[in-house]
Protein backbone atom coordinates (compact mmCIF):
# COMPACT_ATOMS: atom_id res chain seq x y z
CA UNK A 1 0.00 0.00 0.00
CA UNK A 2 1.43 3.36 -0.97
CA UNK A 3 0.55 6.23 1.32
CA UNK A 4 0.66 9.66 -0.29
CA UNK A 5 2.01 12.14 2.19
CA UNK A 6 5.10 13.85 3.51
CA UNK A 7 6.16 11.98 6.63
CA UNK A 8 5.60 8.76 8.52
CA UNK A 9 5.96 8.96 12.31
CA UNK A 10 6.43 5.62 14.08
CA UNK A 11 5.23 5.91 17.67
CA UNK A 12 2.82 8.28 19.39
CA UNK A 13 4.68 8.99 22.65
CA UNK A 14 6.50 12.18 23.58
CA UNK A 15 8.90 12.03 20.63
CA UNK A 16 6.39 10.98 17.99
CA UNK A 17 3.52 13.24 19.02
CA UNK A 18 5.70 16.33 19.37
CA UNK A 19 7.41 15.70 16.02
CA UNK A 20 4.04 15.19 14.36
CA UNK A 21 2.76 18.43 15.90
CA UNK A 22 5.63 20.43 14.41
CA UNK A 23 5.22 18.83 10.98
CA UNK A 24 1.42 19.15 10.83
CA UNK A 25 1.61 22.82 11.84
CA UNK A 26 4.19 23.34 9.10
CA UNK A 27 1.65 22.05 6.55
CA UNK A 28 2.99 18.52 6.15
CA UNK A 29 0.76 15.50 5.63
CA UNK A 30 1.65 12.99 8.37
CA UNK A 31 0.85 9.34 8.98
CA UNK A 32 1.34 8.19 12.57
CA UNK A 33 1.76 4.47 13.20
CA UNK A 34 1.05 3.17 16.70
CA UNK A 35 1.40 -0.41 17.93
CA UNK A 36 -1.28 0.03 20.60
CA UNK A 37 -4.82 1.37 20.80
CA UNK A 38 -6.66 4.18 22.57
CA UNK A 39 -6.96 3.89 26.34
CA UNK A 40 -10.58 4.05 27.44
CA UNK A 41 -11.30 6.61 30.15
CA UNK A 42 -14.94 5.87 31.01
CA UNK A 43 -16.34 3.64 33.77
CA UNK A 44 -17.50 1.08 31.19
CA UNK A 45 -13.96 0.47 29.96
CA UNK A 46 -12.41 -2.78 31.30
CA UNK A 47 -9.24 -0.89 32.26
CA UNK A 48 -11.02 1.86 34.18
CA UNK A 49 -9.22 2.52 37.47
CA UNK A 50 -6.51 -0.07 36.82
CA UNK A 51 -2.77 0.73 36.65
CA UNK A 52 -1.12 0.44 33.27
CA UNK A 53 0.80 -2.73 34.13
CA UNK A 54 -2.49 -4.47 34.92
CA UNK A 55 -4.28 -3.22 31.81
CA UNK A 56 -4.86 -4.78 28.42
CA UNK A 57 -2.31 -2.33 27.03
CA UNK A 58 0.48 -4.29 28.71
CA UNK A 59 1.43 -7.41 26.77
CA UNK A 60 3.94 -10.26 26.64
CA UNK A 61 3.26 -10.85 22.94
CA UNK A 62 6.76 -9.58 22.10
CA UNK A 63 8.42 -10.29 25.45
CA UNK A 64 12.12 -9.60 25.78
CA UNK A 65 14.78 -11.29 27.85
CA UNK A 66 16.34 -9.09 30.54
CA UNK A 67 19.62 -9.50 32.37
CA UNK A 68 19.81 -6.82 35.06
CA UNK A 69 22.82 -7.34 37.27
CA UNK A 70 22.35 -10.86 38.61
CA UNK A 71 18.64 -11.00 37.80
CA UNK A 72 17.26 -12.64 34.70
CA UNK A 73 13.64 -12.46 33.66
CA UNK A 74 11.25 -11.93 30.77
CA UNK A 75 9.45 -8.62 30.50
CA UNK A 76 6.59 -7.36 28.41
CA UNK A 77 5.78 -3.92 27.11
CA UNK A 78 2.72 -1.74 27.03
CA UNK A 79 1.60 0.18 24.00
CA UNK A 80 -1.15 2.73 23.56
CA UNK A 81 -2.00 5.96 21.77
CA UNK A 82 -0.03 8.64 23.61
CA UNK A 83 2.62 6.15 24.71
CA UNK A 84 4.11 6.49 28.20
CA UNK A 85 2.46 9.87 28.74
CA UNK A 86 -0.90 8.21 29.43
CA UNK A 87 0.44 6.44 32.51
CA UNK A 88 3.25 8.74 33.66
CA UNK A 89 3.12 10.95 36.74
CA UNK A 90 3.25 14.29 34.93
CA UNK A 91 6.68 15.47 36.17
CA UNK A 92 8.01 17.78 33.43
CA UNK A 93 11.52 18.95 34.19
CA UNK A 94 14.02 20.79 32.05
CA UNK A 95 17.52 19.35 32.23
CA UNK A 96 19.93 21.84 33.77
CA UNK A 97 22.49 23.73 31.63
CA UNK A 98 25.33 21.79 33.27
CA UNK A 99 23.70 18.53 32.15
CA UNK A 100 24.56 19.48 28.57
CA UNK A 101 28.21 20.20 29.41
CA UNK A 102 31.01 17.61 29.43
CA UNK A 103 31.28 15.71 32.73
CA UNK A 104 34.07 13.16 32.91
CA UNK A 105 32.81 11.76 36.22
CA UNK A 106 29.69 10.49 34.46
CA UNK A 107 30.75 10.14 30.83
CA UNK A 108 34.14 8.49 31.56
CA UNK A 109 35.32 6.82 28.34
CA UNK A 110 31.83 6.35 26.83
CA UNK A 111 32.13 9.26 24.38
CA UNK A 112 28.65 10.51 25.32
CA UNK A 113 28.19 14.16 24.35
CA UNK A 114 25.40 16.56 23.58
CA UNK A 115 25.73 18.14 20.12
CA UNK A 116 24.11 21.33 21.43
CA UNK A 117 23.72 23.23 24.69
CA UNK A 118 20.84 24.23 26.93
CA UNK A 119 20.34 27.61 25.26
CA UNK A 120 19.81 25.89 21.90
CA UNK A 121 17.02 23.79 23.37
CA UNK A 122 15.45 26.43 25.63
CA UNK A 123 12.89 27.76 23.11
CA UNK A 124 11.70 24.21 22.49
CA UNK A 125 11.42 23.55 26.22
CA UNK A 126 9.13 26.58 26.38
CA UNK A 127 7.06 25.31 23.45
CA UNK A 128 6.74 21.84 24.97
CA UNK A 129 5.67 23.28 28.33
CA UNK A 130 2.97 25.29 26.61
CA UNK A 131 1.70 22.31 24.63
CA UNK A 132 1.51 20.23 27.83
CA UNK A 133 0.24 23.14 29.95
CA UNK A 134 2.85 22.51 32.61
CA UNK A 135 2.12 23.98 36.03
CA UNK A 136 5.19 25.19 37.89
CA UNK A 137 6.85 27.84 40.02
CA UNK A 138 9.53 29.85 38.21
CA UNK A 139 10.66 31.27 41.56
CA UNK A 140 12.06 27.84 42.43
CA UNK A 141 15.67 26.97 41.54
CA UNK A 142 15.35 26.95 37.77
CA UNK A 143 17.51 27.23 34.68
CA UNK A 144 17.07 30.30 32.51
CA UNK A 145 13.64 30.46 30.84
CA UNK A 146 12.31 32.82 28.19
CA UNK A 147 8.64 32.61 29.23
CA UNK A 148 6.82 31.79 32.48
CA UNK A 149 5.08 28.49 33.13
CA UNK A 150 1.66 28.22 31.46
CA UNK A 151 0.01 27.53 34.85
CA UNK A 152 0.82 28.20 38.50
CA UNK A 153 1.19 25.14 40.74
CA UNK A 154 -1.67 23.76 42.81
CA UNK A 155 -1.91 24.32 46.58
CA UNK A 156 0.26 21.93 48.57
CA UNK A 157 -1.28 18.84 50.12
CA UNK A 158 -0.92 18.42 53.90
CA UNK A 159 1.66 15.66 53.46
CA UNK A 160 3.62 17.85 51.02
CA UNK A 161 3.77 20.69 53.53
CA UNK A 162 5.12 18.27 56.13
CA UNK A 163 7.88 17.07 53.78
CA UNK A 164 8.79 20.63 52.77
CA UNK A 165 8.95 21.84 56.37
CA UNK A 166 11.08 18.87 57.38
CA UNK A 167 13.50 19.54 54.54
CA UNK A 168 13.81 23.20 55.53
CA UNK A 169 14.55 22.28 59.15
CA UNK A 170 17.42 20.17 57.82
CA UNK A 171 18.79 23.17 55.89
CA UNK A 172 17.55 22.02 52.49
CA UNK A 173 15.68 24.08 49.89
CA UNK A 174 12.52 22.27 48.76
CA UNK A 175 10.92 23.34 45.49
CA UNK A 176 7.84 22.52 43.45
CA UNK A 177 7.76 19.72 40.88
CA UNK A 178 6.58 21.07 37.50
CA UNK A 179 3.59 18.96 36.50
CA UNK A 180 1.65 18.54 33.26
CA UNK A 181 -1.67 18.65 35.07
CA UNK A 182 -4.60 21.05 34.64
CA UNK A 183 -5.94 22.22 37.96
CA UNK A 184 -8.87 24.16 36.52
CA UNK A 185 -11.42 22.90 34.01
CA UNK A 186 -11.47 23.94 30.36
CA UNK A 187 -14.34 23.24 27.97
CA UNK A 188 -15.70 19.77 28.76
CA UNK A 189 -12.50 18.80 30.60
CA UNK A 190 -12.61 18.87 34.38
CA UNK A 191 -9.74 20.07 36.50
CA UNK A 192 -7.66 17.78 38.69
CA UNK A 193 -9.59 16.39 41.66
CA UNK A 194 -6.30 15.35 43.39
CA UNK A 195 -7.33 11.71 43.59
CA UNK A 196 -3.76 10.47 44.01
CA UNK A 197 -3.86 8.33 40.86
CA UNK A 198 -1.41 9.88 38.41
CA UNK A 199 1.67 7.66 38.45
CA UNK A 200 0.81 4.47 36.61
CA UNK A 201 -2.80 5.40 35.81
CA UNK A 202 -4.71 6.92 32.91
CA UNK A 203 -6.60 9.99 34.13
CA UNK A 204 -10.34 9.43 33.64
CA UNK A 205 -10.95 13.19 34.01
CA UNK A 206 -8.30 13.94 31.33
CA UNK A 207 -6.85 16.46 33.76
CA UNK A 208 -3.39 14.95 33.35
CA UNK A 209 -2.20 16.52 30.13
CA UNK A 210 -1.02 13.42 28.32
CA UNK A 211 -0.54 13.35 24.56
CA UNK A 212 -3.71 11.36 23.89
CA UNK A 213 -5.59 14.21 25.56
CA UNK A 214 -3.69 17.35 24.60
CA UNK A 215 -2.12 16.82 21.18
CA UNK A 216 -3.22 13.85 19.12
CA UNK A 217 -6.97 14.60 18.83
CA UNK A 218 -6.19 18.09 17.53
CA UNK A 219 -3.67 16.73 15.03
CA UNK A 220 -6.27 14.29 13.72
CA UNK A 221 -8.70 17.12 13.16
CA UNK A 222 -5.99 18.93 11.22
CA UNK A 223 -5.56 16.02 8.85
CA UNK A 224 -3.02 13.70 10.43
CA UNK A 225 -3.80 10.01 9.88
CA UNK A 226 -3.38 7.52 12.71
CA UNK A 227 -3.06 3.76 12.30
CA UNK A 228 -3.55 1.98 15.62
CA UNK A 229 -2.78 -1.68 16.40
CA UNK A 230 -0.11 -1.54 13.71
CA UNK A 231 3.28 -3.10 14.42
CA UNK A 232 6.27 -1.86 12.41
CA UNK A 233 8.48 -4.84 11.64
CA UNK A 234 10.97 -3.55 9.09
CA UNK A 235 12.40 -0.43 7.50
CA UNK A 236 13.37 -1.25 3.93
CA UNK A 237 16.30 0.69 2.53
CA UNK A 238 16.89 1.59 -1.11
CA UNK A 239 20.28 3.20 -1.50
CA UNK A 240 20.66 5.97 1.07
CA UNK A 241 16.95 6.25 1.90
CA UNK A 242 14.26 4.28 3.69
CA UNK A 243 12.00 3.28 0.82
CA UNK A 244 9.26 1.33 2.62
CA UNK A 245 7.89 0.85 6.13
CA UNK A 246 6.60 -2.71 6.56
CA UNK A 247 3.89 -3.32 9.15
CA UNK A 248 1.70 -6.10 10.53
CA UNK A 249 -1.79 -5.46 11.90
CA UNK A 250 -1.75 -6.54 15.52
CA UNK A 251 -5.21 -8.16 15.45
CA UNK A 252 -5.70 -9.46 11.93
CA UNK A 253 -2.10 -10.28 11.01
CA UNK A 254 -2.54 -8.49 7.68
CA UNK A 255 0.66 -7.05 6.24
CA UNK A 256 0.81 -3.47 5.00
CA UNK A 257 3.52 -1.25 3.56
CA UNK A 258 3.77 2.53 3.59
CA UNK A 259 6.08 4.99 1.88
CA UNK A 260 6.84 8.67 2.42
CA UNK A 261 9.74 11.05 1.73
CA UNK A 262 10.59 11.29 5.46
CA UNK A 263 10.46 8.65 8.20
CA UNK A 264 10.63 9.67 11.87
CA UNK A 265 11.25 6.86 14.34
CA UNK A 266 9.96 7.34 17.89
CA UNK A 267 9.20 3.85 19.18
CA UNK A 268 11.15 4.17 22.43
CA UNK A 269 14.64 3.44 23.73
CA UNK A 270 14.13 -0.33 23.50
CA UNK A 271 11.86 -0.67 20.47
CA UNK A 272 13.71 1.83 18.25
CA UNK A 273 17.07 0.00 18.27
CA UNK A 274 15.11 -3.25 18.00
CA UNK A 275 13.58 -2.10 14.71
CA UNK A 276 16.85 -0.64 13.40
CA UNK A 277 18.80 -3.84 14.13
CA UNK A 278 16.03 -6.07 12.78
CA UNK A 279 16.09 -3.99 9.58
CA UNK A 280 19.86 -4.33 9.23
CA UNK A 281 20.36 -0.58 9.19
CA UNK A 282 23.34 -0.83 11.54
CA UNK A 283 25.31 -2.05 8.52
CA UNK A 284 25.12 1.37 6.78
CA UNK A 285 25.75 3.54 9.84
CA UNK A 286 29.38 4.47 10.61
CA UNK A 287 28.50 4.02 14.30
CA UNK A 288 26.54 0.84 13.64
CA UNK A 289 28.14 -1.02 16.53
CA UNK A 290 26.84 1.66 18.94
CA UNK A 291 23.18 1.02 18.00
CA UNK A 292 21.58 -0.55 21.04
CA UNK A 293 24.54 0.27 23.31
CA UNK A 294 24.94 2.91 26.07
CA UNK A 295 21.53 2.11 27.56
CA UNK A 296 20.74 4.22 30.64
CA UNK A 297 17.67 4.13 32.88
CA UNK A 298 18.58 6.11 36.03
CA UNK A 299 19.47 4.56 39.37
CA UNK A 300 16.08 5.00 41.02
CA UNK A 301 14.59 3.92 44.32
CA UNK A 302 11.55 4.76 46.43
CA UNK A 303 12.00 5.36 50.15
CA UNK A 304 8.82 4.82 52.15
CA UNK A 305 8.41 6.37 55.57
CA UNK A 306 5.91 4.70 57.92
CA UNK A 307 3.96 7.06 60.20
CA UNK A 308 1.87 6.44 63.31
CA UNK A 309 -0.99 8.37 61.73
CA UNK A 310 -1.95 8.55 58.10
CA UNK A 311 0.14 11.37 56.59
CA UNK A 312 -2.28 11.70 53.68
CA UNK A 313 -5.68 10.73 55.17
CA UNK A 314 -7.69 11.82 52.14
CA UNK A 315 -5.32 10.01 49.72
CA UNK A 316 -5.00 13.13 47.63
CA UNK A 317 -2.34 13.66 44.99
CA UNK A 318 0.77 14.86 46.81
CA UNK A 319 3.55 14.58 44.25
CA UNK A 320 4.47 18.22 44.83
CA UNK A 321 7.88 18.62 46.47
CA UNK A 322 11.40 18.14 45.11
CA UNK A 323 14.79 18.54 46.78
CA UNK A 324 17.61 19.50 44.42
CA UNK A 325 20.26 20.41 46.99
CA UNK A 326 22.30 17.32 46.08
CA UNK A 327 21.81 17.56 42.34
CA UNK A 328 25.43 18.23 41.38
CA UNK A 329 26.81 15.57 43.70
CA UNK A 330 24.24 12.82 43.14
CA UNK A 331 20.80 13.68 41.75
CA UNK A 332 17.32 14.70 42.88
CA UNK A 333 14.74 13.67 45.45
CA UNK A 334 11.04 13.92 44.61
CA UNK A 335 7.89 13.29 46.53
CA UNK A 336 5.87 10.35 45.26
CA UNK A 337 2.29 9.37 46.09
CA UNK A 338 2.26 5.73 47.33
CA UNK A 339 -0.17 4.00 44.98
CA UNK A 340 -2.01 0.91 46.18
CA UNK A 341 -2.87 -0.11 42.62
CA UNK A 342 0.76 -0.24 41.56
CA UNK A 343 1.62 -2.38 44.56
CA UNK A 344 -1.18 -4.77 43.66
CA UNK A 345 0.14 -4.94 40.10
CA UNK A 346 3.74 -5.65 41.16
CA UNK A 347 3.52 -7.86 44.25
CA UNK A 348 2.49 -11.51 44.72
CA UNK A 349 -1.11 -11.90 45.84
CA UNK A 350 -0.18 -12.95 49.39
CA UNK A 351 1.64 -9.64 49.98
CA UNK A 352 -0.88 -7.25 48.45
CA UNK A 353 -3.17 -6.68 51.43
CA UNK A 354 -0.45 -6.08 54.05
CA UNK A 355 1.38 -3.86 51.59
CA UNK A 356 -1.78 -1.80 50.98
CA UNK A 357 -2.22 -1.35 54.75
CA UNK A 358 1.39 -0.22 55.07
CA UNK A 359 1.05 2.28 52.21
CA UNK A 360 -2.00 3.89 53.81
CA UNK A 361 0.33 5.07 56.60
CA UNK A 362 3.31 5.89 54.39
CA UNK A 363 4.80 8.81 52.54
CA UNK A 364 7.15 8.21 49.64
CA UNK A 365 10.25 9.92 48.27
CA UNK A 366 11.73 8.95 44.91
CA UNK A 367 15.46 9.35 44.30
CA UNK A 368 16.74 9.75 40.74
CA UNK A 369 20.46 9.45 40.01
CA UNK A 370 22.03 9.63 36.57
CA UNK A 371 23.65 6.32 35.62
CA UNK A 372 26.77 6.14 33.51
CA UNK A 373 26.37 5.34 29.80
CA UNK A 374 28.34 2.12 29.29
CA UNK A 375 28.75 0.13 26.03
CA UNK A 376 28.04 -3.17 27.79
CA UNK A 377 24.58 -1.92 28.80
CA UNK A 378 22.71 -2.65 25.62
CA UNK A 379 19.93 -4.26 23.64
CA UNK A 380 20.58 -6.97 21.05
CA UNK A 381 18.45 -9.19 18.83
CA UNK A 382 18.32 -12.97 18.49
CA UNK A 383 17.43 -13.82 14.86
CA UNK A 384 16.89 -17.49 15.80
CA UNK A 385 13.82 -16.70 17.91
CA UNK A 386 10.95 -14.60 16.60
CA UNK A 387 7.65 -13.28 17.93
CA UNK A 388 4.32 -13.76 16.22
CA UNK A 389 4.93 -10.71 14.04
CA UNK A 390 8.19 -12.11 12.71
CA UNK A 391 10.44 -9.78 14.75
CA UNK A 392 13.63 -11.28 16.23
CA UNK A 393 13.56 -11.59 20.00
CA UNK A 394 15.00 -8.63 21.90
CA UNK A 395 17.48 -9.09 24.73
CA UNK A 396 18.28 -6.34 27.25
CA UNK A 397 21.38 -6.26 29.43
CA UNK A 398 22.04 -3.62 32.07
CA UNK A 399 24.10 -3.30 35.24
CA UNK A 400 24.88 -0.28 37.38
CA UNK A 401 28.46 0.79 38.02
CA UNK A 402 29.92 1.29 41.53
CA UNK A 403 29.67 5.04 40.92
CA UNK A 404 25.93 4.71 40.15
CA UNK A 405 25.33 2.77 43.37
CA UNK A 406 27.36 5.24 45.45
CA UNK A 407 25.41 8.33 44.38
CA UNK A 408 22.11 6.49 44.86
CA UNK A 409 23.12 5.61 48.43
CA UNK A 410 23.87 9.27 49.10
CA UNK A 411 20.39 10.27 47.94
CA UNK A 412 18.70 7.46 49.87
CA UNK A 413 20.45 8.60 53.06
CA UNK A 414 19.20 12.16 52.60
CA UNK A 415 15.67 11.01 51.77
CA UNK A 416 15.58 8.94 54.95
CA UNK A 417 16.67 12.00 56.94
CA UNK A 418 13.78 14.02 55.54
CA UNK A 419 11.19 11.33 56.26
CA UNK A 420 12.41 10.82 59.82
CA UNK A 421 12.43 14.58 60.42
CA UNK A 422 8.83 14.61 59.17
CA UNK A 423 7.92 12.03 61.83
CA UNK A 424 8.38 8.64 60.18
CA UNK A 425 8.87 5.79 62.66
CA UNK A 426 10.97 3.81 60.21
CA UNK A 427 11.79 3.71 56.49
CA UNK A 428 11.93 1.08 53.78
CA UNK A 429 13.83 1.26 50.48
CA UNK A 430 12.37 -0.24 47.31
CA UNK A 431 14.57 -0.20 44.17
CA UNK A 432 12.86 0.75 40.90
CA UNK A 433 13.75 -1.68 38.14
CA UNK A 434 11.40 -0.65 35.34
CA UNK A 435 12.45 0.77 31.96
CA UNK A 436 10.25 3.87 32.08
CA UNK A 437 13.33 6.15 31.95
CA UNK A 438 15.28 4.08 29.39
CA UNK A 439 17.44 6.30 27.16
CA UNK A 440 20.52 6.49 25.00
CA UNK A 441 20.52 3.45 22.71
CA UNK A 442 20.68 5.42 19.42
CA UNK A 443 22.40 8.53 20.67
CA UNK A 444 23.14 11.89 19.09
CA UNK A 445 26.64 13.29 18.88
CA UNK A 446 29.26 15.00 16.76
CA UNK A 447 31.49 11.92 16.40
CA UNK A 448 30.25 9.82 13.47
CA UNK A 449 32.22 6.86 14.79
CA UNK A 450 30.39 6.62 18.12
CA UNK A 451 27.03 8.42 17.66
CA UNK A 452 24.45 6.87 15.27
CA UNK A 453 22.62 10.23 15.01
CA UNK A 454 24.01 13.58 13.94
CA UNK A 455 23.14 16.89 15.62
CA UNK A 456 19.93 17.15 13.58
CA UNK A 457 18.68 13.75 14.78
CA UNK A 458 19.34 12.20 11.36
CA UNK A 459 20.34 8.54 11.29
CA UNK A 460 23.80 8.51 9.78
CA UNK A 461 23.93 6.58 6.50
CA UNK A 462 20.22 7.09 5.71
CA UNK A 463 19.25 10.51 4.40
CA UNK A 464 15.53 10.51 5.25
CA UNK A 465 15.44 8.71 8.62
CA UNK A 466 15.33 10.64 11.92
CA UNK A 467 15.08 9.42 15.53
CA UNK A 468 13.36 11.59 18.17
CA UNK A 469 12.55 9.41 21.20
CA UNK A 470 14.52 8.79 24.38
CA UNK A 471 17.04 6.61 22.56
CA UNK A 472 18.49 9.82 21.02
CA UNK A 473 19.50 11.34 24.37
CA UNK A 474 23.22 10.71 25.04
CA UNK A 475 22.85 11.28 28.80
CA UNK A 476 19.96 10.96 31.21
CA UNK A 477 20.79 13.76 33.69
CA UNK A 478 19.08 13.14 37.06
CA UNK A 479 15.59 14.28 36.14
CA UNK A 480 12.50 12.90 34.45
CA UNK A 481 13.26 12.84 30.71
CA UNK A 482 9.84 13.41 29.11
CA UNK A 483 10.14 17.19 28.61
CA UNK A 484 13.64 16.90 27.15
CA UNK A 485 12.46 14.20 24.73
CA UNK A 486 9.57 16.49 23.78
CA UNK A 487 11.76 19.55 23.28
CA UNK A 488 14.31 17.68 21.18
CA UNK A 489 11.54 16.18 19.02
CA UNK A 490 10.17 19.66 18.34
CA UNK A 491 13.67 20.83 17.48
CA UNK A 492 14.40 17.97 15.07
CA UNK A 493 10.98 18.18 13.41
CA UNK A 494 11.43 21.93 12.93
CA UNK A 495 14.65 21.17 11.04
CA UNK A 496 12.87 18.54 8.96
CA UNK A 497 10.07 20.97 8.17
CA UNK A 498 12.65 23.56 7.07
CA UNK A 499 14.40 21.05 4.82
CA UNK A 500 16.67 19.50 7.49
CA UNK A 501 19.48 22.04 7.53
CA UNK A 502 23.01 21.20 8.48
CA UNK A 503 23.07 22.43 12.05
CA UNK A 504 21.16 23.29 15.19
CA UNK A 505 21.91 27.01 15.02
CA UNK A 506 19.50 27.88 12.22
CA UNK A 507 16.55 26.21 13.89
CA UNK A 508 17.32 27.95 17.18
CA UNK A 509 17.46 31.39 15.56
CA UNK A 510 14.50 30.93 13.23
CA UNK A 511 11.68 29.36 15.19
CA UNK A 512 8.73 27.88 13.31
CA UNK A 513 5.39 29.66 13.25
CA UNK A 514 3.70 27.29 15.69
CA UNK A 515 6.19 28.26 18.42
CA UNK A 516 4.62 31.69 18.93
CA UNK A 517 1.01 30.65 18.42
CA UNK A 518 -1.36 29.61 21.22
CA UNK A 519 -1.97 25.91 21.67
CA UNK A 520 -5.00 24.73 19.73
CA UNK A 521 -7.95 23.67 21.84
CA UNK A 522 -8.85 20.04 21.27
CA UNK A 523 -12.29 19.88 22.83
Amino acid sequence: MSWKGDAIVIGSGFGGAMAAHALVHAGHRVLMIERGDWVGRGPDDPDFGRPGLASRHYSLESAYNVTAGRKRYRAGSWSCVGGPSVFYGGASYRFRPRDFEPNDAIVADSGAEWPFRYDDLEPYYSAAERLLRVAGDAAAPEPRRSVPYPQPPAPLAKSSRAIAEAARRLGMTPSRIPLAISYTGEGDRMGCMRCGRCDGYACFLQAKNDLATMLIPGLLRQGMELRTNTVCVRLVRAGSRVDTVECVHRETGARETFTAPTVILAAGALATPHLLLASGLDSVNPAGDAIGRYLTRHRNAVIFGAFARRPNPHQEFDKHIAILDFYDAAGCIQQLTPAEGLVRAYLPRVLRTPAAIFLSRASGLLVIAEDQPRPENRVTIDPTTRDRFGMPRLAVRHAYTPRDEAVARLLVTQAKRVLREAGAMFTLVHPIETWSHALGTVRMGHDARSAPLDADGRFRGVDNLFVVDGSALPRSASLNPSLTISANALRVAALVAQGAGDGVGRASRSLPVWHSQPVLKIH
